[in-house]
């Protein structure tokens, strides 16, 4: 099966190391053959026709190219949510299976309009964060509240606690409050049903964990399995089967609490309503 990459740019972290992986987890039956690149990378890294001779993979020189030569088609731009409705509207439009890498969108709204264009067009897709597929997360029961804190800035790492703390609390979020200081910040997520999570992030670094109350009792999480092992393997069945997704649910309210966690950051204190 031929896969085709469509990225803002080539050179990172994701792009460097999925086709690896799912050529591994496939058992070779699965290729990244084609990618294509909006700009060469603005950090200082290769430029895309460098990165495609580095990979071995042929250069797409626009994403309809990309589109036409592939089965299946991944939608990166890791770092750069605010790219994915303009990258994503013609593999959309394609009705081949597209995986859209995380963070699937800038807020709730943005959200729905993908979606709702690939729905229209009979288009297989899902979006999702690594965290997920952590063993640490699986197999656990209702969680009353949750305590999550992780590393990194919120615009492009909160997904990663927002996704597992919203797997495990199935629940409509109602609300958000947020603080923040030197290199950390904490926001409170209030549900529908009374149920409650918080979660912070430190800037500089540091581990995923969760401390989980429910009815068994309260549990401490530190994760340490090899989660994105786990992503890719069912980004490789999702290919070979494009019913198996995170649901668009679950991917919706979490934009719409980070699209609120955003403007919440800028009003320390105070709630902030969930729109959706």
């Amino acid at each position: 099966m031929k896969l085709a990459f469509i990225d803002y740019y080539l050179d990172e972290w994701h792009a460097n190391n999925y086709p690896k992986w799912i050529k591994e987890a496939s058992n070779g039956e699965m290729e990244v053959s084609l990618a294509y690149g909006m700009i060469d990378s603005p950090i200082g890294g290769r430029t895309n026709a460098q990165w495609c001779r580095d990979m071995g993979i042929p250069q797409a020189m626009t994403i309809e190219e990309a589109v036409a030569g592939a089965d299946g088609i991944i939608v990166l731009s890791p770092d750069n949510c605010e790219m994915h409705e303009e990258l994503s509207q013609l593999p959309l439009r394609s009705g081949k299976p597209t995986y859209i890498d995380k963070t699937f969108a800038p807020d709730y709204a943005t959200a729905r309009r993908i979606f709702d264009l690939a729905e229209q067009n009979g288009t297989p897709c899902y979006s999702t964060s690594a965290l997920r597929y952590a063993d640490e997360y699986q197999g656990l029961g209702k969680a009353d509240s949750i305590a999550s804190w992780g590393p990194n800035g919120f615009e492009t790492y909160s997904i990663h606690q927002l996704e597992p703390i919203m797997m495990l609390i199935k629940a409509a979020p109602k609300k958000v409050m947020a603080l923040s200081g030197k290199d950390w910040y904490q926001m409170t997520i209030a549900f529908e049903d009374g149920r409650a999570a918080v979660l912070t992030g430190y800037e500089k670094g540091g581990n995923f964990m969760m401390n989980i109350t429910g009815p068994d009792g309260q549990k401490v999480i530190n994760v340490a399995s090899d989660f994105f092992h786990g992503f890719i393997v069912h980004l490789v069945e999702f290919f070979r089967d494009p019913t198996k997704i995170v649901p668009h649910g679950d991917t919706l309210r979490i934009m719409a609490v980070r699209g609120a966690g955003v403007e919440a950051l800028k009003k320390p204190g105070e709630w902030v309503e969930i729109q959706q």
